[in-house]
C-alpha cells in the first residue's frame, strides 16, 4: 500500500488553487516552507482541515502516521463503507507511488510506479487524530483500486475529486459516496527511479 508520495507544489500555489475553488485557505500556524520532496512515513507534511471553530479551512503541518498499540505506524486506513464523522482532512500530493515485484528476478529492489493526475495537485482523503507523544497525526484512507492502479496493487489511496473537496471537508456528503475508485484514464502512471 502507499508508503510514499510526492509533493512539489508550494504554499502559494496551494493557496491559489483553493482560492480558485472558492475555498479560502488560512495558515493558522504560518505558511510552511515547502520544498519539492517525496514524503515518507513519519515525515511532517501539509494537510488541509477545518479550522477548530468549523468556520473555514486551514493548511497545517502534521506527522504522517500514528503509532498503533503494537508500535507499528498506521499510515494507511481502510475507508470501505465507513462514514468518518470527525477528523476528515485532505492530504495534498502531486503523485503517489506503488511498488511491484521486479520483472527481473535478479533485481533485488522492487519496481516503483508514480501515479499522477493531469489535473495537477491531488487531494487524498485523510483522517487526522491525536497521537499521544506526537500531537496530531494523519493517515491516508484507502479504497479498492481503480482500473489505472489495479494492475499494480490490490488497494489504492482514496482520491477525492477536486469538485468534491469541500464536501469531504465540511462533512456535507457521506464518505462512501466520495471515496470510490476513479475511472480509467484519471491517473497517469510511469516508471519511477528507485
Amino acid at each position: 500500500m502507499c508508503n510514499l508520495y510526492r509533493l512539489h507544489s508550494g504554499p502559494d500555489a496551494i493557496r491559489a488553487l483553493f482560492a480558485a475553488r472558492q475555498m479560502p485557505l488560512g495558515f493558522s500556524e504560518g505558511a510552511p516552507n515547502l520544498q519539492p520532496t517525496d514524503v515518507r512515513i513519519t515525515d511532517m507534511a501539509p494537510i488541509v482541515q477545518q479550522t477548530p471553530d468549523g468556520g473555514g479551512l486551514e493548511l497545517v503541518m502534521r506527522r504522517w502516521s500514528w503509532p498503533a498499540p503494537g508500535g507499528k505506524p498506521v499510515y494507511n486506513f481502510r475507508s470501505d463503507n465507513r462514514e468518518f464523522p470527525s477528523g476528515r482532512c485532505l492530504v495534498l500530493a502531486d503523485g503517489f507511488y506503488e511498488f511491484t515485484s521486479p520483472a527481473d528476478p535478479k533485481q533485488k529492489r522492487k519496481d516503483r510506479w508514480l501515479f499522477s493526475s493531469a489535473e495537477g495537485l491531488m487531494g487524498i482523503a485523510g483522517l487526522v487524530r491525536d497521537a499521544p507523544g506526537h500531537g496530531e497525526a494523519f493517515t491516508l484512507l484507502t479504497t479498492i483500486p481503480g482500473p489505472d492502479v489495479q494492475p499494480y496493487h490490490d488497494r489504492q489511496v482514496a482520491l477525492v475529486k477536486p469538485a468534491e473537496w469541500a464536501s469531504w471537508l465540511d462533512y456535507s456528503a457521506a464518505a462512501p459516496d466520495l471515496l470510490g475508485p476513479l475511472p480509467a484514464g484519471a491517473l497517469q502512471v510511469q516508471a519511477a527511479m528507485a
